[in-house]
């Protein structure tokens, strides 16, 4: 829906900032000192030729698969699911680019809604703007997908997740996602078949919106007890897996290392000491060995951000708040001794991780990027602040006012920016100059990642929030408000599966970033805030996938 703006301000009621601010806990890090212990961490020389050896390995078997085949679509799948495609892009999409250009051929031949709804998912997956009237076939004369099709468990599997790559407009894929689902949980509950953890990994997150490294991890112990499994392919997964890991680990050492010696957690004991978590987020934006630079810079940017909005959030005073907002703006690299000293501790930090990344880029002609960044951490600090004066002066925006700030204040515009910045030359001015226009792809995340925000936030924390201003400004319930959002997030990730269709205004690279930052957020916000009460959930995955290593 369109949000409509009122004229007469609205006043947040019975809110006392000093106590409410103050009250505000969050549990120590759940992880410590923990990381540490990987500073010795190194991928062996032996490793290193191992995985090379399978890699080659699989790269002949990919070669040798007949493109037109059903084989070489599962085997693609298969590479994809296991989070080793990474190898093999010019590979796959040199395959990918002749299965398009057979595509209708062959899917007016094939009457398995399995390896029709597979074909389009891939296809889809890689940016081409394939149709799906591809699916009329399967629907009977009232419009409705055919009964018949409920006896193909495998069929309603690929027909839910390729829905996951509908947009806008496209109600066939509506309809898919509405009875493919219903089946699905009723498929979950019923039975203990080989399929069932498949389907109920399907359920909780589809392909589409599941972390790489995540979903890698939970297909591996599933592809092994496939009979159909390529054992090739299989054993290389889990090598890369762990040699991956133990790139992750080692970087996470570095990161916890420098975070220590910032003393965050002792100078700003009232904000969250979560950089393990913000590591974990940032992996999950990009976690191939390429953009370790790239990594590391955003990590060090997000767990920052993390501790500035806890002190516009819950501790800082107005006039100090005006202070840390000035000063940012004015990027000045002295230390500015007129700031409060908790702030300027926190401004430095946040300046020499800049300086750092500065020094990163230079030699590659790349500093006119850091200036795209930091022109991003001025904006959000301004939001910041917008957002505090909403606070102390006790004024409840409208949902257009709101969202106009909120959609800046989630740092999702200035974490998709400051992504692009270490990633060499795939990245270009003129994506920098795209990526900052707030583009459509960009707004989408960032409805995602506010709008979740905030529902999982209501009555929970204390400042303005969507759901607030919905409720007030409409008059609806709490479960109205819900829905209402719930819609637009639908709607968002639609606008993101569009924006990834061919013709793009930049290459994949660069929406994947943005793809991937809505993907973290479905994870750590989909039932509770898993970021800021990490010691449950999100303990459980990052050790998971940080930790525990594949069995071999």
């Amino acid at each position: 829906m369109e949000f409509v703006s009122s004229n007469s301000p609205n006043l947040i009621k019975n809110v006392d900032l000093d106590e409410a601010s103050r009250s505000v806990k969050y549990h120590p890090s759940v992880w410590g000192d923990y990381f540490l212990a990987y500073d010795s961490t190194e991928v062996s020389t032996a490793e290193k030729e191992e995985l090379q050896r399978q890699k080659e390995t699989v790269r002949k078997l990919l070669a040798g698969t007949p493109d037109d085949s059903l084989h070489k679509l599962q085997l693609i799948d298969a590479i994809q699911r296991l989070g080793v495609n990474y190898h093999f892009e010019e590979e796959i999409d040199k395959s990918l680019g002749c299965m398009h250009g057979t595509h209708l051929e062959c899917s007016n031949k094939d009457n398995d809604l399995r390896i029709v709804a597979l074909r389009f998912r891939l296809l889809r997956q890689q940016g081409y703007r394939v149709s799906c009237d591809v699916f009329n076939k399967f629907m009977d004369d009232q419009g409705n997908f055919k009964n018949s099709l409920t006896t193909n468990v495998q069929g309603m599997l690929e027909l839910y997740e390729a829905a996951h790559f509908g947009a806008s407009g496209e109600e066939i894929l509506d309809k898919a996602l509405e009875l493919s689902s219903s089946y699905l949980q009723s498929y979950a509950s019923d039975t203990s078949s080989s399929l069932f953890a498949l389907v109920n990994l399907a359920l909780e997150f589809p392909i589409r919106k599941n972390l790489i490294r995540l979903a890698a991890k939970k297909f591996i112990s599933i592809y092994q007890e496939d009979a159909s499994r390529n054992e090739i392919l299989l054993n290389f997964a889990k090598l890369d897996f762990n040699v991956v890991q133990k790139i992750h680990q080692k970087e996470l050492s570095d990161i916890t290392r420098w975070w220590k010696a910032l003393d965050f957690e002792n100078k700003f004991s009232f904000a969250r000491n979560r950089v393990v978590e913000c590591y974990f987020w940032i992996l999950g934006v990009y976690f191939e060995r390429k953009y370790n630079v790239a990594r590391r810079m955003l990590t060090k940017v997000i767990a920052l951000t993390s501790v500035i909005d806890d002190i516009y959030d819950v501790y800082g005073t107005l006039d100090d708040l005006q202070l840390f907002t000035d000063v940012v703006q004015r990027w000045d690299v002295n230390d500015p001794e007129q700031l409060p000293p908790y702030i300027r501790i926190c401004y430095k930090a946040l300046i020499d991780a800049y300086l750092e990344m500065e020094a990163e880029v230079e030699s590659g002609g790349g500093s006119y990027r850091v200036q795209y960044a930091k022109e991003e951490m001025k904006k959000l600090v301004r939001a910041y602040l917008e957002e505090a004066k909403w606070v102390y002066s006790k004024y409840m925006p409208t949902t257009k006012e709101y969202m106009k700030v909120a959609l800046v204040s989630g740092a999702y515009m200035m974490l998709s920016t400051t992504s692009l910045v270490g990633m060499g030359n795939l990245v270009t001015k003129e994506d920098f100059d795209w990526v900052t226009s707030e583009p459509l792809i960009v707004r989408a995340s960032s409805i995602i990642c506010r709008l979740m925000d905030d529902m999982v936030g209501f009555g929970f924390e204390q400042k303005v929030t969507a759901v607030d201003c919905y409720m007030n400004e409409y008059g609806a319930s709490k479960k109205d408000t819900f829905a209402e959002f719930r819609k637009q997030v639908k709607k968002a990730w639609k606008d993101i599966n569009e924006e990834c269709l061919q013709p793009t205004p930049v290459s994949m690279p660069v929406l994947m970033r943005v793809v991937n930052l809505a993907r973290v957020i479905n994870l750590l916000y989909e039932r509770g805030d898993e970021y800021s009460n990490s010691n449950t959930k999100t303990k459980k995955v990052v050790r998971y996938v940080l930790v525990e290593p594949v069995a071999v």
